[in-house]
């Protein structure tokens, strides 16, 4: 028996490894989303076998927001935290309130991975695009039904 024993111990401890494998293997089959959300696009189906790096499926977060594309001649007097009304043509014209959130560094072309070669000779001046994160006000009913890809006209208050 006291010849056996060590031998026996490897084995239970080949056992417990067998297990924290299992346990990581099983861990590993399930797949957590990084935020709450909704799904979009579903391109995955129960039991397919996926790797690294491929996209499951799309999640719009609960968190709404526009992004407004405005001419750089309209952003003169645009500040983060102005009042924005936003018409929806999807939700029949319906209105949202909004708030600025955020406005980016550059023009959109600038982050483009192709960038515009506009030094044609032509001397025709192309007013750029910069992206206005506007931040939907809570509370609205038609807020929910905003989805990614819709038309807005955006009008922010400069005054406010």
């Amino acid at each position: 028996a006291v010849v056996g024993r060590d031998s026996l111990a490897a084995a239970v401890e080949n056992a417990r490894a067998a297990v924290r494998l299992a346990q990581i293997d099983l861990a590993n089959t399930r797949i957590v989303a990084p935020r709450a959300g909704r799904l979009g696009e579903v391109g995955v189906r129960q039991g397919q076998y996926v790797t690294a790096g491929t996209q499951l499926m799309g999640l719009v977060p609960d968190v709404v927001w526009v992004t407004a594309n405005m001419k750089e001649t309209q952003m003169r007097n645009i500040r983060v935290g102005q009042p924005v009304t936003l018409t929806v043509d999807a939700l029949g014209g319906q209105t949202l309130r909004g708030r600025v959130e955020r406005i980016a560094p550059a023009a959109g072309s600038e982050f483009s991975v192709i960038r515009p070669d506009n030094a044609t000779g032509n001397f025709t001046k192309v007013a750029q695009r910069i992206p206005v994160r506007i931040r939907i006000d809570p509370g609205q009913e038609a807020a929910q039904r905003l989805a990614p890809g819709m038309s807005v006209v955006a009008k922010v208050d400069t005054a406010g």
